[in-house]
């Protein structure tokens, strides 16, 4: 019988369910027995993830491509740890509320580690421990929040689509555009490669108040999927499809920054 070769990602990427102990934030707070919850139900929550060589993140081929392709054009770094970060415990516990983005969280680990927790479909927590070399996206909409672990400390990269906004939405916040569309696509499990029925219908169930907004989230939605290996006239197509419910200067606006991208 063959032997399915390791996925390389489990090496500095793991992932379970939590209790609900209010212990020390950084400890590792399994469930007992333990759940570990594997890379492909994180992926099917549309947390993207990769393992990379650290070591060479200035000259890294393979970061370079994912750059390019997922049009990641800001980059920083962020220490975390008592002697690096100003106001840190004021920080680390900010860090801890819970709350959502508009756009993508991208963070890649150069050193140290720490843990990043999500809300599953039935808002169950899922505690994933990152490590250096591993690189991973949350998806806009998705409520989580971060902690170290018991080492305390890491660094990671920051990477975002244009000028950064680090706004968080602490929640309560489903009324925001972001977070309806992800509902939708993860309650009919469309976060990857959805069709253009599919699509409609996902919008049709979005709330009417929100057609213009929606139509906007929408077009950055389609743009930002990783999952959907489309060509850019694809693309274009998805774009225009999904603008349709919108106003005209939304359509035009997603056109523009497809036709940015093929170029």
């Amino acid at each position: 019988m063959a032997v399915l070769d390791k996925d390389p990602r489990e090496e500095v990427i793991q992932a379970w369910y939590m209790d609900d102990s209010d212990e020390d934030q950084r400890l590792p707070h399994h469930l007992e027995p333990k759940q570990y919850v594997s890379l492909q139900q994180l992926d099917e929550l549309g947390v993207l993830s990769w393992r990379l060589d650290a070591d060479i993140y200035e000259t890294d081929e393979e970061l370079k491509k994912i750059r390019h392709d997922r049009n990641y054009s800001y980059m920083d770094f962020c220490e975390v740890c008592p002697e690096k970060l100003p106001n840190y415990e004021e920080k680390i516990k900010n860090f801890y509320e819970e709350h959502l983005h508009t756009d993508e969280e991208i963070r890649y680990c150069v050193a140290g580690s720490g843990y990043f927790d999500v809300r599953d479909l039935n808002d169950k927590w899922i505690r994933i421990w990152v490590k250096k070399g591993a690189m991973i996206v949350l998806p806009a909409g998705i409520y989580h929040r971060f902690t170290l672990d018991s080492d305390n400390y890491i660094k990671a990269m920051r990477l975002f689509v244009g000028d950064p906004v680090w706004t968080p939405h602490n929640r309560p916040n489903d009324h925001l555009p972001a977070r309806s569309i992800s509902k939708v696509l993860w309650r009919r499990k469309l976060v990857f490669k959805p069709s253009m029925l599919q699509l409609e219908t996902c919008l049709l169930e979005l709330p009417e108040f929100e057609i213009e907004s929606r139509g906007i989230k929408t077009c950055y939605y389609l743009y930002g999927l990783d999952a959907c290996p489309f060509s850019g006239i694809v693309w274009l197509v998805m774009l225009c499809y999904a603008s349709a419910y919108a106003k005209t200067h939304v359509f035009l606006f997603g056109v523009f920054h497809v036709v940015s991208k093929i170029m």
